[in-house]
């Protein structure tokens, strides 16, 4: 007789398993700790003795298995066996195909291409593909089967980043994207590159002029007032400070952590006559691959006793993690990159001066302050900026050059930028907002 789905609720264990039979070999399993279990009897093949090999398939559990399901799936071996297939081998190589399909989801084979890749780049830069890739693709598509994914998925995604305003990053992401593609298809797991299909479909980056930039002392001096008055996360002031007062890049701001500062203890709110430098690594340096493997191709920066006031004030805030410009949001991430410019723009510099418009200001004032002295500063200068003078080569030209020359020049440039500004650990008490 039949089962019914009463009969199978009220199955309950025994000291012993036992069947309850329904009908066309299948049957429910109910075992010594009360689990229920979906099964059907059926012949395949041949045994040793030549007579029909007898088998036992595996449906599923009750509930999670109706017996309308279990009778469906019973069924479906049935015709199975009809076109002299085996239904247990069957349910294996569907197993196999969904284990194949989620080895191969984008996000899978992204992560084996760049654990292939990361070796021929630097360390910051391989932080970045992943990075990049965790943030704005694998959240979209990175359970889907890379062999499935079409242009317009891709264009999709890569239009959500531009509608940011991130026109370079939607670039540089379907860069990404495309040597992942072109890895699965030399690996067998695609066929086609829709990255590369729909690169004409981007928004082109638009050539720039120089970044705006006030290059006057004046001026200079009023936009961090300005931007210091308008309410900011504590962490984007000190940042903004920080990048006036060393003329270092952002990117190289932003990615700035604790173990670089040398020469000085934090922890001691006193210091009198020190030499203190921030050691920028190389691979966190703009440059090509050569630049980032050099030697000796730390960028220095000497500390002027307001740049130490600012670490030192930093450091209450954020000394126990390893970054020391950490994002309001995820301590153990930097900074946003767009922090420094939207305090700019709120200040009101929109168009008129950017972060890395420091750098064009620090060079200009500190140039023309050369040339009206009448001394050779300007390759001291050009150091500074981790630039090379042209009439050096690149390969054997000492970083570590003209410190003392570059520790004087330093703390000029911040006496002069910090005339009548407050001590660092004013700013705390300054407007406020939760995060940039």
């Amino acid at each position: 007789m039949a089962l019914n789905d009463a009969k199978v609720k009220a199955a309950k264990a025994k000291d012993k398993p036992y069947k309850l039979a329904d009908s066309g070999q299948l049957y429910l399993q109910v075992t010594t700790a009360g689990s229920r279990l979906w099964r059907m009897n059926y012949a395949f093949g041949k045994n040793a003795a030549g007579k029909p090999a007898q088998k036992t398939l595996t449906i599923g559990a009750y509930p999670i298995v109706s017996l309308g399901e279990a009778r469906d799936a019973r069924d479906a071996a049935k015709r199975l066996l009809l076109a002299g297939r085996d239904p247990a081998i069957e349910k294996k190589l569907a197993a196999d195909s969904h284990t194949a399909a989620y080895e191969t989801t984008f996000e899978a084979v992204a992560r084996r291409w760049h654990e292939q890749n990361k070796g021929r780049w630097s360390a910051h830069h391989r932080s970045d593909v992943i990075t990049s890739l965790e943030r704005d693709v694998f959240p979209a598509i990175g359970v889907l089967p890379i062999a499935e994914l079409k242009a317009p998925r891709i264009l999709k995604l890569l239009e959500a980043i531009e509608k940011r305003g991130a026109i370079e990053t939607a670039k540089r992401i379907r860069q990404r994207m495309s040597g992942v593609f072109v890895y699965a298809i030399s690996a067998g797991l695609a066929e086609t590159d829709p990255a590369a299909i729909v690169q004409g479909a981007l928004q082109p980056i638009l050539k720039r002029g120089k970044q705006p930039a006030i290059i006057d002392l004046a001026g200079i001096r009023t936009v961090v007032a300005d931007a210091e008055a308008t309410p900011s996360h504590i962490v984007t002031k000190l940042g903004l400070r920080m990048l006036a007062l060393t003329a270092v890049r952002p990117g190289e701001l932003r990615g700035a952590v604790w173990s670089e500062i040398e020469g000085l203890d934090l922890s001691d709110q006193t210091y009198g006559p020190f030499k203190a430098v921030w050691r920028i690594p190389a691979a966190r340096m703009k440059g090509d691959l050569r630049r980032k493997d050099e030697a000796d191709g730390d960028h220095l920066v000497p500390l002027t006793v307001q740049a130490i006031d600012v670490l030192i004030t930093l450091f209450t805030i954020s000394g126990g993690g390893e970054m020391m410009f950490p994002n309001s949001r995820h301590v153990t991430k930097p900074m946003s990159e767009n922090a420094l410019g939207y305090l700019l723009n709120r200040a009101g510099y929109h168009h008129r001066h950017v972060p890395h418009g420091f750098r064009a200001s620090f060079s200009t004032i500190m140039n023309a302050r050369a040339k009206r002295l009448k001394n050779g500063d300007g390759d001291v200068i050009e150091l500074m900026l981790a630039h090379v003078p042209a009439n050096k080569v690149k390969g054997a030209y000492d970083r570590g050059a003209y410190m003392d020359e570059r520790r004087e020049l330093a703390q000029i440039w911040a006496d002069m930028l910090m005339e009548g500004k407050s001590a660092a650990a004013a700013l705390v008490d300054l407007p406020y907002r939760e995060a940039d």
